[in-house]
């Protein structure tokens, strides 16, 4: 662990130097930059049970997982639903609240709930857990694009759950609708609740499209970007993708947004480290990575906000705790939600 955690933070002051950034600069970075909130996305939709037995499943998983990732030092946790008994994604509302309820109970994390469901489902069946819940922070994504998940099946080869090989296979076919209308109507029916976002951009296109809407004021600053990096069918995980991203966003947005990055798989701490590096926020989880290292897998989401923790507090920055992030992102407070 420690040697990899060396090796993340030399990556991450490489960046900054082949940017043309030299240690002054960089430390003056995270200094400005305050606290660095870190989200956890706990499940997701992506990954199959049968991928690791450390994917939360049932509600009582799920609960356990937000807590324990707060505990570790989240202060949002991002949250989807499952089948307990398959494990398949459910964006039914009554799927989310067992967990919704004790989590609320126990921790003051701020929660994160997606409207991005499953690329299988309608914007209609996305929005609902999120328009009844009422969350602090629902995920927004910010356009149509092809969602690749069959290289999966050259890794794995044996399934417990039958949806689970025609899932990935799926997705040969798979275009993940985002229309303007779609993200309209997400709009329109979650900005009545004083849900904010968190702007899920996969490619450049999608901060262009988020910039028309907050442009005709469907949306207001501060702006909760998270710009996704490694995902077939989105940009991918080159430091030079992250460059791109950051400076499209700064010139889009100027000083009305907080950038935070998602790493995909086995990018997921390496991205972590260079936006870490460039004053940015983090995302993990076992949505977005099974790992904990090469060929080790995480064994808990716990265990990802640490290593991020661990990383962030390297270079010298600190972590935002769920009232900071609170403060930082202009959300409603954890006492108008609808759980």
């Amino acid at each position: 662990m420690a040697e990899r955690m060396r090796t993340l933070v030399e990556l991450a002051w490489e960046v900054g130097q082949c940017a043309g950034l030299g240690d002054e600069t960089l430390w003056g970075i995270m200094k400005k930059s305050g606290k660095t909130i870190i989200t956890c996305a706990v499940t997701g939709a992506i990954h199959t049970p049968s991928m690791s037995p450390h994917l939360p499943v049932t509600a009582e998983e799920i609960a356990d997982a937000a807590i324990g990732a707060a505990e570790a030092g989240a202060s949002i946790v991002h949250l989807h639903a499952r089948n307990p008994e398959t494990g398949q994604p459910d964006q039914t509302p009554e799927a989310f609240e067992p967990f919704l309820r004790v989590i609320r109970q126990r921790s003051n994390v701020v929660v994160n709930l997606t409207t991005g469901g499953s690329p299988y489902m309608s914007v209609e069946e996305r929005v609902k857990p999120a328009a009844t819940w009422q969350p602090e922070v629902a995920s927004m994504n910010m356009g149509s694009m092809n969602f690749g998940l069959f290289q999966m099946l050259n890794r794995y080869k044996e399934f417990e759950h039958d949806w689970e090989r025609d899932f990935l296979e799926g997705s040969w076919d798979l275009v993940f609708r985002n229309s303007y209308k779609d993200i309209r109507y997400a709009f329109e029916t979650l900005n009545r609740t004083g849900t904010r976002f968190e702007f899920e951009c996969y490619d450049t296109a999608h901060l262009y499209n988020l910039h028309y809407f907050y442009r005709e004021g469907f949306v207001e600053g501060p702006l909760f970007i998270q710009t996704v990096f490694g995902l077939m069918g989105g940009i991918g995980a080159h430091e030079d993708d992250v460059w791109h991203m950051k400076r499209t966003a700064d010139r889009l947005f100027g000083d009305d947004y907080v950038w935070s990055v998602l790493g995909a798989g086995a990018s997921q701490m390496r991205i972590a480290a260079m936006a870490a590096a460039m004053g940015g926020n983090v995302r993990v989880g076992l949505e977005d990575s099974l790992w904990a290292g090469p060929k080790r897998l995480a064994q808990s989401n716990a265990e990802q906000v640490e290593i991020a923790k661990t990383l962030i507090e390297s270079l010298g920055g600190s972590v935002a705790t769920p009232d900071e992030a609170r403060e930082i992102l202009n959300l409603k407070g954890g006492d108008r939600v609808a759980f």
